[in-house]
């Protein structure tokens, strides 16, 4: 299988894991990942908030050389992902963008890459990948807010309770806890200029999937995971109250269901220390 890859800023640097643990999975289920070639920022997360026209023609631009490779789009990052989504709705209806020329003809889908493991690889080339069964752990799986709203942008099936990322690490073997905060907002890009704001919600999604009964929360946006993972001493030493759950990507976890060996300089990366609790499951 072959799609057209819009990796985004951050999979080259803050979630190099990410990225890298995006591209071991698609190699072994065989799936050519080919980058977008020429690729440039697609504004997220500031762009839209300062410069209208620039907020829609910097993915408009990018949209526009993937319209040429006639292959669908698949996108990691979730903040890119929407982006992405707004250009194409503003392209689709011929609205006339700034320095892009009117040559869109948008014969191919723009996919969030959790949809694109679920509806184009499948439930039975992901089970079949699994040699390590993630059976003992309890996630949460967390969405947020940027791939599923506002659903006339996203085109999300189930915005509020989409299903996808639960039951590929159902496939991988774990026990996935359901919850009610799985769309909820974490702060996203506020992380820098109000940062109270940012505490506040992570500390709301840590205690909730606490009370769910998770012992790690899954995600696939590079700012909900910075977010959740990098906040959680500052909160326990503002608070008083031990925060201590590790953040997964979707694709590390399915690194290591699939036997990657390089799942250890993955998680080697995050700020909560993520390998004694698969130790304590006996998964590594």
């Amino acid at each position: 299988m072959n799609v057209s890859f819009y990796p985004g800023c951050s999979l080259h640097g803050t979630a190099r894991e990410y990225g890298e643990s995006t591209g071991a999975v698609a190699q072994l289920l065989d799936i050519e990942l080919r980058e977008l070639d020429d690729w440039t920022c697609c504004g997220a997360s500031s762009g839209h908030a300062t410069n209208d026209e620039l907020a829609v023609a910097l993915p408009a631009r990018n949209l526009l050389i993937a319209d040429k490779t006639g292959m669908d789009l698949v996108v990691p990052c979730a903040a890119c992902f929407q982006r992405l989504k707004v250009a194409e709705k503003e392209l689709s209806a011929g609205k006339k963008i700034s320095g892009i020329p009117n040559k869109y003809e948008g014969n191919f889908n723009v996919k969030y890459i959790v949809d694109f493991f679920w509806e184009d690889v499948g439930e039975k080339a992901l089970r079949e990948k699994v040699v390590k069964s993630l059976q003992g752990l309890t996630p949460v799986c967390y969405y947020g807010c940027l791939t599923v709203r506002p659903p006339v942008i996203t085109d999300a099936k189930n915005p509020e309770n989409p299903q996808a990322m639960d039951k590929i690490i159902q496939s991988l073997g774990a026990d996935v806890r359901d919850w009610s905060y799985k769309t909820e907002c974490c702060g996203g890009s506020l992380m820098f200029t109000r940062p109270d704001i940012v505490k506040r919600l992570t500390a709301n999604l840590l205690d909730m999937a606490v009370e769910a009964g998770a012992d790690c929360i899954v995600a696939g946006c590079p700012l909900c995971q910075s977010n959740l993972d990098s906040r959680q001493k500052e909160l326990s030493n503002e608070t008083g109250k031990k925060y201590d759950m590790p953040v997964f990507y979707f694709t590390e976890l399915m690194g290591l269901a699939f036997g990657d060996p390089s799942v250890k300089k993955w998680l080697a990366r995050h700020m909560v220390e993520p390998l004694s609790l698969l130790e304590r499951k006996k998964l590594i």
